[in-house]
């Protein structure tokens, strides 16, 4: 038995690095849905297709749980999914199988307050978001914060180009006037700076240095990783029904071109990664 860790692309490394650091002796594999990335772009229906299909991949391959490591697919697909596939999903491969997602943990570090304690939260502050169209237009973080935190004001930056950019292996001297760019935007909707700001797209967190010198040392920077491994790692030790290996092994594959992958995801992991084909 194994994790999976699912996303469109290499953003969800940096999840990925996170839930391997929390649960060294866990098995992971890793699975970039190069094919057809990025999400932002594409039709729910389209989303949930393809997210279905990059779990399914992952839960044949030996994995219980899958973490969807991308915020458009966490958006448009995890609860669909969970209540529409995963039951008859389970009872046909007769085993314990989960999807989770990473949006529920950034908005309990956003908001200060845990999913069992809605509306607790009486911060009058402004949160910004930056995240990719298909993400913005779900309004997955504007819904799911008003429940816990009313007073919170929360502003959505589509970011149209910018995880396309990152896949892509762009210039950091082209991402950082991109991201100049969506922070410009994103303070003159505002009217000031964000108080706090949510990186709401694991392929932002690449690049996480060039959003922290384009904002205001006073703008609290949410980073996703951390969060959602400490989700994760709860998560186990509530549910011993799911297995999450013991040897530590990593496997990383892509529906896209196999073989090393983008400079700047190796350079946030530290080390050359490898992918098989799916």
């Amino acid at each position: 038995m194994s994790i999976g860790v699912f996303d469109s692309g290499i953003g969800g490394l940096s999840v990925h690095r996170a839930l391997v650091s929390r649960l060294p002796e866990a098995d992971f594999t890793y699975l970039a849905d190069q094919a057809h990335a990025p999400y932002g772009g594409l039709s729910g229906e389209r989303i949930v297709e393809l997210t279905r299909a990059g779990a399914e991949r992952l839960f044949d391959r030996g994995a219980s749980l899958v973490v969807l490591a991308c915020n458009t697919a966490s958006a448009h697909a995890l609860r669909r999914l969970q209540q529409t596939w995963l039951p008859d999903y389970r009872e046909a491969i007769g085993r314990p199988v989960n999807l989770l997602g990473l949006i529920v943990p950034t908005i309990e570090a956003a908001t200060g307050v845990a999913w069992a304690e809605e509306g607790a939260s009486e911060s009058a502050d402004v949160v910004g978001v930056f995240s990719t169209p298909g993400t913005t237009a779900s309004r997955v973080y504007e819904i799911e914060t008003a429940k816990r935190a009313p007073n919170l004001r929360l502003v959505s930056q589509p970011c149209h180009d910018l995880a396309r950019m990152i896949e892509a292996g762009a210039t950091r001297e082209s991402l950082r006037r991109e991201i100049g760019e969506q922070v410009e935007a994103l303070t003159l909707r505002i009217g000031r700076p964000p108080d706090r700001a949510i990186l709401g797209c694991t392929h932002y967190e690449l690049v996480a240095d060039l959003f922290r010198e384009a904002l205001p040392p006073t703008t609290a920077l949410i980073h996703q990783p951390g969060p959602t491994a400490e989700a994760l790692a709860r998560y186990l030790e509530t549910h011993p029904e799911y297995e999450a290996g013991k040897s530590g092994e990593r496997c990383f594959l892509t529906t896209g071109r196999p073989g090393e992958q983008n400079a700047l995801a190796a350079a946030f992991w530290a080390a050359p990664l490898r992918f098989e084909a799916a």
